[in-house]
């Protein structure tokens, strides 16, 4: 019969006992693009519970350190996860974790309606504190 010719995939690599294992790479822009990007690039995001930031390294298009007011550990030590107090923090341990990570400057990402006022003005103000330079 011609349906014996068709045997699944992975009935023919148990046979032989192979596995097939993918390897993704990051993905990476052409270079002729990446010498105008700014390296390490706060992004922020604010919804009406949570505080959210993080700092992408645009070469690479990975995400290099973030903090949130959603992690367990810092939900419970916070008394509200959505005002300029909890941006703060959040600013504050994001600067922790860049300067751990060797990260000492970020440029920083503003969407169309954001302003430097609030919550944004919190969270960067808590980096300068921490010792990371804004560009």
């Amino acid at each position: 019969m011609i349906y014996d010719l068709f045997v699944p995939v992975p009935m023919i690599l148990s046979a032989f006992n192979l596995q097939i294992q993918m390897v993704i790479p990051p993905p990476v822009r052409p270079p002729r693009v990446t010498q105008f990007l700014k390296p390490y690039v706060l992004k922020m995001h604010f919804t009406n519970q949570y505080v959210n930031a993080q700092v992408t390294h645009s070469p690479t298009a990975t995400v290099a350190s973030a903090a949130s007011s959603q992690e367990k550990a810092l939900r419970s030590t916070m008394e509200n996860t959505r005002d300029v107090a909890a941006a703060a923090k959040i600013g504050k341990i994001l600067g922790e974790r860049l300067l751990l990570k060797d990260i000492p400057a970020v440029t920083v990402f503003l969407n169309r309606n954001q302003k430097y006022h609030g919550k944004v003005k919190a969270v960067i103000d808590s980096l300068r504190e921490v010792g990371i330079k804004i560009i």
